[in-house]
């Protein structure tokens, strides 16, 4: 899920998958120096008529999408085709690791809902506690001599 924010002279591109935000300069200004690299690239943007064109470089290397080096190129082509939907032309490139550069189109729709904390389930007692009600019934269940619900005891050979 990606959740896109637009100003004047700014788009932020965030992603619900570790919370990922690209702040994108719409300003015309360059990339960072080639010394400057970075885990998720330098985003630079700019429209081309009704098409958001996002260019992205300086990647760190660390990621290694497919193989890819420091010399990872991204151009996003952003692009409304319908009146809830959008369309993500991305074309990857990166000399030393493909011969030419090669494109994907992504259709986008909206979603649903928020974006969702995106976090681990360690020490998470909600899961924890829906964990054990859900053992404590099959314990009660087969201290009965049935089965838990959907399961046939001579299926369980497994001690609880």
């Amino acid at each position: 899920n990606v959740q896109i924010f637009q100003n004047k002279d700014t788009v932020v591109l965030l992603n619900e998958m570790v919370h990922n935000a690209r702040v994108v300069p719409l300003d015309g200004r360059p990339h960072v120096s080639k010394d400057v690299r970075q885990w998720v690239g330098d985003s630079r943007g700019r429209w081309e008529g009704e098409t958001l064109v996002v260019e992205t470089t300086n990647f760190n290397g660390k990621n290694s999408y497919r193989g890819s080096t420091t010399g990872l190129h991204l151009t996003e082509r952003y692009t409304r085709v319908g009146e809830n939907r959008l369309e993500l032309r991305l074309t990857v490139s990166d000399p030393t690791t493909w011969e030419k550069p090669w494109t994907v189109l992504l259709p986008m729709r909206p979603t649903e809902g928020e974006i969702i904390e995106y976090a681990c389930h360690e020490h998470n007692l909600s899961m924890f506690n829906l964990l054990e009600v859900a053992r404590d019934a099959e314990k009660a269940a087969a201290a009965k001599g049935q089965a838990p619900s959907g399961q046939d005891p001579a299926d369980d050979k497994q001690e609880r």
